[in-house]
């Protein structure tokens, strides 16, 4: 009797393996089902995909569809420059920005720091809008300084390219392609507002300055559906014209402003004349002399952590670029010279260390905005594994969360879905990607999803593929939003 009842026992516990392992068989099989009806859909016929999905745990494939084709990622290309940041700066990294004092001369030694002045940030330290120049001003004032002759901004941590030859020129005044400099200042931009005051427009700009030369040539027009205005650019650096038609108001929108260090010296001086300091001399842009004695009057520093939170979960380009261009500048054994050369260099060796085979990707810059940058879903998600176990919560962090937080605020809002993806959405023109992680109540996958050639109804389909996913391990659920 005690022997048939073991056999029985385990006659069951057989049966109930094979029953899980068909669960597991059938779930991977209606996950593929339900993926290929989407990429089937007649809307999506000319699209190209790039896909994987991971078990993040073992890295068992769940699914896969042209993972290793190297394709246009945008802003999926953040993904590795942060992860990459992290591995060569170290997640106690941070931008240090100095100010100092050299005889008669101010001195500023650039940190190659994105978040400097970055609204954003400030708001989230509670800082007002230009607190940076009243706190040099008074520290200029508590060592009796009253004038100073030149100022002189050492920017050698970055070279001299501020601009990406990839970059579309089209979109040099957009705040998403500003200028990348060892010194940068309220990203790089402008905010512009047109209002018009007795029939006549006016443009005014944030931070206030003579830095730049507005020509406004907007005019006034009553009818609402006509009101609309642009800023553009000529062959006269920081000249901008301003055209259209305004009924009321336009704006405020972002404007990329040129040479960025001169846009913070131009402030810092004309700051420093309200508060009664003068400024008597020319600035200038060069490296100090080794010799050269300078005392120091501020440090301003930004963690890493707060500049790869920017980058992932807001989409902040100038965070990559400020990132690739300083795990540059560690390369060359300086700290100087900071490019998208030896960037690109360090990046790539990365992912050739996690294994990616060197056809799986192209690094021309950090932010994605370039059309040469290439990577394929097996990259991206070979270095989602290695940060997911990397027991640096930082990288989680900084993701954006659907129906949360950041770029995917107001997508998988429904009740199943919601706070439980974390990703980096992409795009630009005809390319559409998402990449990261889904959490589920039998663990969490890792799935990577690029759309090239893409169009408008790419995005339902990309959710869709993420959605399968949770509704594979958890069950469709309650649809309706919360």
């Amino acid at each position: 009797m005690k022997k048939d009842f073991c056999k029985l026992r385990t006659k069951r516990l057989l049966l109930a393996i094979v029953f899980g392992l068909f669960l597991v068989d059938f779930a991977a099989a209606s996950l593929n089902s339900r993926v290929n009806a989407l990429l089937g859909k007649a809307d999506q016929k000319k699209v190209v995909y790039g896909i994987k999905i991971i078990d993040a745990d073992n890295k068992k494939k769940r699914y896969s569809f042209n993972s290793n084709q190297a394709m246009v990622p945008a802003s999926n290309m953040k993904v590795i420059i942060t992860a990459a940041a992290l591995k060569y700066l170290g997640s106690d990294y941070q931008f240090k920005t100095q100010i100092g004092l050299s005889g008669e001369d101010l001195v500023i030694v650039g940190s190659g720091d994105p978040l400097l002045g970055d609204k954003k940030t400030d708001e989230k330290y509670g800082r007002v809008s230009g607190w940076i120049f009243d706190d040099i001003a008074n520290a200029l004032k508590e060592k009796n300084v009253t004038s100073i002759k030149n100022i002189l901004a050492d920017t050698t941590i970055f070279d001299d390219e501020r601009v990406n030859p990839s970059w579309p020129v089209d979109q040099l005044n957009r705040w998403y392609a500003c200028e990348v400099s060892g010194l940068n200042y309220y990203s790089n931009c402008v905010d512009m507002t047109v209002k018009v005051v007795n029939s006549r427009p006016w443009v005014f700009i944030n931070p206030a300055t003579s830095y730049l030369h507005i020509e406004n040539q907007v005019t006034f027009t009553s009818n609402s559906k006509k009101s609309a205005v642009g800023a553009y650019r000529n062959s006269i650096p920081n000249k901008i014209i301003v055209k259209g038609r305004c009924k009321s108001q336009e704006g405020p929108f972002d404007v990329a402003i040129e040479r960025p260090a001169g846009f913070f010296a131009f402030l810092l001086a004309e700051n420093l004349s309200r508060a009664g300091i003068s400024t008597e001399g020319n600035f200038t842009e060069k490296q100090l002399d080794s010799g050269e004695v300078v005392t120091l009057l501020k440090e301003y520093k930004s963690s890493i952590a707060d500049c790869v939170i920017r980058c992932n979960k807001d989409s902040y380009g100038l965070a990559a670029e400020c990132l690739i261009k300083a795990v540059g500048a560690k390369r060359s054994g300086q700290n100087k010279n900071g490019g998208w050369e030896n960037g690109r260099k360090a990046v790539s060796a990365y992912l050739k260390g996690l294994g990616v085979n060197e056809k799986q990707f192209y690094i021309d810059d950090g932010s994605g905005l370039s059309r040469k940058n290439r990577l394929s879903a097996n990259a991206i998600t070979s270095v989602l594994y290695n940060v997911y176990h990397s027991n640096n919560k930082l990288f989680e962090k900084s993701l954006a969360v659907g129906g949360v937080e950041g770029t995917v605020s107001k997508r998988f809002a429904e009740k199943n879905y919601k706070g439980k993806v974390f990703c980096k959405t992409g795009y630009i023109n005809g390319v559409r990607t998402l990449s990261g992680w889904a959490k589920t109540s039998k663990g969490d996958y890792i799935f990577s999803i690029l759309t090239n050639n893409s169009n408008w109804k790419s995005k339902a389909v990309i959710d869709g593929i993420v959605k399968a996913i949770i509704d594979e391990a958890d069950g469709p659920g309650d649809k309706k939003k919360r």
